[in-house]
């Protein structure tokens, strides 16, 4: 090395540009890391992206099996002109809204109890659990027996008090809502786990500092179960309201739309046009189906993110 090069530059002029050291031991990166999303991106395409742009053209045509034909947004219009679309989008938010109100009011008090010193604690929790196991097809089945007029289990049952049972499922004013209710009763165990999860995570130096100023059960639960499950609360929200404005095969099994129109949802609507043979028109309602559900989850989703923030 020449003295020149050995002694530290001085002098007015800017400092030679030195490059960071590479740590040791330190690799270069690779697109190595970024391989492992690949089969998860395929899967996602194939099932989901694709059929979704699919959906989106068919839409706008008349197609069968074998062949298609560009319609523009016929299907769309014929679609919104349908005399039963709007009792079917009543009964839809109606049926969502109420499904998803009781899974969350029964899904926190059977979480709160099933979290509790109680016996046999863990087989109440499969008890719960188990609707969730069955298949919908069959739950509305079994119950359109129990609920039929006279001789179902549910009518005779009333009829040793005294009280005369309605027509559940034949009666305009009560058929929507006993569907409902029966949603809420298979889907209530999944709202009951998340919910157990949620309360389960709760650290215990809450109910203590709760416990050592003199509060009560009550206290406990208004303020600290309550609050802090509010993350349980959220994701039963949003799971619950999209399945209810999504929901088809408990409602068809158990009244097929019935009686008339009254218990219609837009997804039962759709299918009796696919029943028809109208492809096109139903795929058109199943976009527009795609389209309310994304226009009131997504607002409700960051409106409800707001709140899990400041809770």
């Amino acid at each position: 090395m020449t003295k020149q090069e050995a002694e530290p530059r001085s002098g007015p002029g800017p400092a030679p540009e030195r490059r960071p050291a590479r740590a040791a031991g330190s690799r270069p990166q690779t697109a190595y890391p970024y391989t492992l999303y690949l089969p998860a991106a395929v899967v996602y395409t194939v099932i989901f992206l694709v059929p979704t742009v699919m959906a989106f053209y068919f839409a706008l045509t008349r197609w069968t099996l074998f062949d298609s034909t560009f319609v523009g947004l016929d299907n769309f219009r014929d679609f919104l002109a349908e005399q039963n679309l709007r009792i079917g989008f009543q009964n839809t938010i109606v049926y969502a809204v109420v499904t998803s109100g009781l899974k969350v009011v029964l899904g926190l008090l059977l979480g709160v109890l099933l979290t509790s010193k109680l016996r046999l604690r863990g087989f109440l929790r499969s008890v719960v659990f188990f609707p969730v196991l069955v298949s919908t097809v069959a739950v509305g089945i079994t119950f359109s027996v129990l609920l039929k007029p006279d001789t179902g289990l549910v009518d005779q049952a009333l009829a040793v008090v005294g009280v005369s049972g309605p027509d559940w499922l034949g009666d305009a004013t009560t058929a929507l809502l006993s569907v409902a209710l029966v949603d809420v009763w298979k889907g209530v165990g999944l709202a009951t786990v998340i919910y157990i999860a949620g309360i389960l995570s709760i650290p215990q130096d809450y109910y203590q500092a709760v416990a050592v100023d003199g509060g009560t059960a009550w206290h406990r639960f208004r303020h600290v179960t309550l609050p802090l499950s509010w993350p349980a609360t959220y994701s039963v929200i949003i799971l619950s309201f999209i399945g209810g404005l999504r929901s088809f095969d408990l409602i068809w099994t158990m009244t097929r739309g019935g009686p008339g129109f009254t218990s219609d949802t837009i997804a039962s609507i759709i299918y009796k046009q696919y029943q028809a043979g109208f492809f096109g028109l139903s795929t058109a309602g199943n976009v527009l189906l795609f389209i309310v559900v994304t226009v009131i989850v997504v607002p409700l989703n960051h409106f409800l993110g707001k709140r899990q923030v400041t809770a």
